[in-house]
């Protein structure tokens, strides 16, 4: 039995609603458990950005699917996974979710764009009829072998077709078996409240950081994914590598400022150290 599937399937069933940071390789999904988070969301546009890619639909199933065995492999926490369109028809939708049950995730989101997608953020988002991804959402939901994975409906339709027919669409994914929907591209508070009052009967996930977390438990979100953590990581890492460029140095950190300890102690160093102790002959 999965376990990390079965404490989601746990905490969905409890009124809280669920935080889970936008990681895209294990150092942060190590972190993120570190730090007390409950799950974490492995974010296509950063396991993309990761490989040197824009989040534009170029990255490959099976890219995808490696690095969810990476994340769940690193941690003991649910990972919610980004799974694009699904990769083409309900059939290569069903493949997807056994590669991605087998690389153990505990939950993932299929969307209704046209390939190639593009990050819900962006502009110029086209999506696919209606009564095409409905099917895609069955097959998803069919395909699971682990009745714990939960099915996660992602709808992209309301930059391009407005409210009325995002809200048609969740409705229909949620009646073609989908656990929990997700509305993306909500860039706005009253955007957020919208998404709240037409489809706060459904079980919803929120992507963004409109507000503090304290703020957004107040809604009927199920599950929120942070893309703070994606927005911080970038921004820290290209200020220190114009600082050391700048000035030689890095004033923040050094190899005596604790912080290598702690990067060791992360990663399991002192683990590894003890199993080599053990079968030292």
């Amino acid at each position: 039995m999965n376990q990390p599937r079965v404490r989601l399937r746990e905490m969905l069933a409890k009124p809280q609603m669920i935080v889970a940071p936008f990681v895209f390789d294990c150092l942060q999904a190590r972190l993120a458990q570190e730090a007390g988070f409950d799950a974490v969301y492995m974010t296509g546009f950063g396991t993309a950005a990761s490989r040197g890619y824009p989040d534009l639909g170029l990255l490959t199933m099976s890219e995808m699917v490696a690095n969810v065995r990476s994340i769940a492999g690193a941690v003991e926490l649910p990972v919610i996974c980004d799974a694009d369109t699904g990769y083409g028809n309900p059939v290569n939708v069903w493949r997807t979710i056994r590669e991605y049950e087998d690389a153990g995730a505990a939950a993932l989101h299929i969307e209704d764009q046209v390939w190639p997608k593009r990050c819900g953020f962006l502009a110029g988002k086209q999506v696919i009829a209606m009564e095409d991804m409905a099917p895609k959402v069955r097959a998803a939901c069919d395909a699971r072998r682990d009745a714990n994975l939960v099915i996660i409906a992602r709808t992209d339709a309301l930059q391009p077709l407005g409210w009325d027919e995002t809200e048609r669409r969740a409705r229909a994914y949620r009646a073609a078996g989908a656990d929990l929907i997700f509305v993306d591209g909500i860039k706005t508070v009253d955007d957020l409240n919208t998404y709240a009052k037409r489809l706060g009967d459904l079980p919803l996930i929120y992507n963004g950081d409109l507000l503090p977390i304290d703020d957004l438990a107040k809604y009927p979100f199920r599950v929120t994914i942070h893309i703070g953590t994606l927005l911080a990581a970038y921004r820290t890492m290209r200020d220190t590598m114009r600082e050391l460029k700048r000035s030689g140095k890095i004033a923040a950190v050094n190899t005596g400022s604790g912080v290598f300890e702690e990067f060791i102690r992360t990663m399991g160093v002192p683990e590894y150290q003890s199993l080599e102790e053990k079968y030292r002959n």
